[in-house]
């Protein structure tokens, strides 16, 4: 696949299928080089709200994912200080046809794997890691392939990234995401989240909500811990993860859903700088490459999302002409740091929020009921109201 409107994509996670799709859809042929020699189903939930739902059904997705996805009626804000319920957030109906879902990554990574194969413009290459790359007269070389452009969708630790920003490196949060899924039979009938249940407490909090149409649940639990090797996972001991909450004294229903999961595994949460790092030249970087954030917004794979359906766009309206491509990713950079940016810091502000403690935890919960479901609920429409 050599011919001048060939886009190159390093990854072949959700931004980089996503984005394959999307440029396609702008006339491009697409080359996806992935590193990997198998795509595998890593990963647990994840929370995908309209903003990214909207760009996932504009794609034709949606008969792909709905045997698989869940649609969840509220949001259940809890608190550790008594096991109860602060404020619940109704969801609604889905905003101009974009409904927000619940599903396992694996679930929507296969079926953007699906769509991306059965693309007769979009070649997949596994086992093929991006080495090089230049800038060369018409576009860019990469591993000897001639392209317009190339983009990095290859993750928090890009080799492309490092390569064009060789002094922006992820830095580590302080905490861990312990992620574990188990069976719904599996779950007390008293303790299954009919919705997304987030837990604030002490040095912690937890996210509870059902996947795979209902089949399974998925927790994310994050609190403090020592640094791991960068973009590594392992399994946790089980034992850490209930002394963790059984010391903060945590109420005995959110301790019961944690014992239920027999098996946990650790990601260390690393971010880049706010604003993320974005293009030069004919590269440009999308999703964790640009701007990996702290998941307290349940934004990280919307962005990514949202990001392989603006450059593409921007792409699009520069056509085929290698002199339009670097202007093009320049205002895609424009378009979105200011968005990504306040993303990035609201996530960060939330688990703040989240991990309060004594009297502040106690006005944090006072706060929420005084403001009402409504007015919490609105604080999200920049968000879930983004539209192409």
């Amino acid at each position: 696949m050599t011919a001048p409107r060939t886009i190159v994509i390093a990854g072949a996670g959700i931004g980089g299928l996503t984005a394959a799709l999307a440029l396609a859809a702008q006339g491009f042929r697409v080359l996806i080089c992935e590193k990997t020699g198998r795509l595998e189903e890593a990963g647990a939930g994840l929370q995908l709200s309209p903003n990214a739902t909207r760009i996932l059904i504009g794609l034709g997705l949606q008969p792909r994912l709905a045997p698989h996805v869940t649609t969840p009626a509220s949001v259940s804000i809890m608190t550790a200080r008594s096991g109860g319920e602060v404020i619940r957030l109704p969801l609604g109906s889905a905003r101009d046809h974009a409904p927000y879902w619940l599903v396992h990554r694996a679930d929507l990574q296969s079926a953007l794997l699906g769509a991306v194969t059965a693309h007769p413009d979009i070649e997949l290459r596994l086992g093929c890691p991006v080495d090089t790359f230049r800038a060369q007269p018409g576009g860019i070389a990469v591993n000897d392939e001639s392209a317009l452009a190339l983009i990095g969708a290859d993750g928090a630790w890009s080799t492309v990234r490092r390569q064009v920003f060789p002094e922006t490196r992820p830095q580590f949060s302080g905490l861990i995401a312990w992620r574990g899924t188990l069976e719904t039979s599996r779950l007390d009938s008293d303790l299954f989240p009919h919705g997304v249940q987030l837990w604030m407490g002490p040095k912690a909090h937890l996210v509870v909500y059902p996947v795979s149409s209902g089949e399974r649940i998925n927790m994310v639990a994050i609190m403090p811990g020592a640094v791991m090797q960068p973009g590594s996972s392992d399994t946790g001991d089980t034992g850490e993860i209930r002394r963790h909450f059984a010391a903060s004294h945590w109420p005995a229903n959110a301790r019961a859903m944690i014992e239920s999961v027999e098996n946990w595994r650790r990601w260390p949460l690393f971010t880049i700088q706010d604003g993320g790092m974005w293009h030069e030249g004919s590269v440009a970087l999308l999703g964790d490459a640009a701007h990996a954030m702290l998941p307290f917004a349940a934004q990280g794979a919307g962005m990514a999302i949202e990001d392989a359906a603006v450059l593409a766009q921007c792409l699009g309206t520069a056509g085929h002409d290698a002199a339009g491509i670097a202007p093009a990713l320049e205002r895609y950079a424009q378009l979105r740091q200011p968005r990504v940016t306040r993303v990035q810091r609201t996530a960060r502000q939330s688990g703040q929020i989240y991990h309060l403690r004594g009297p502040m935890a106690l006005a944090r919960d006072l706060t929420m009921r005084a403001l009402g479901a409504g007015r919490l609920q609105a604080r999200q429409d920049w968000i879930y109201n983004w539209k192409l």
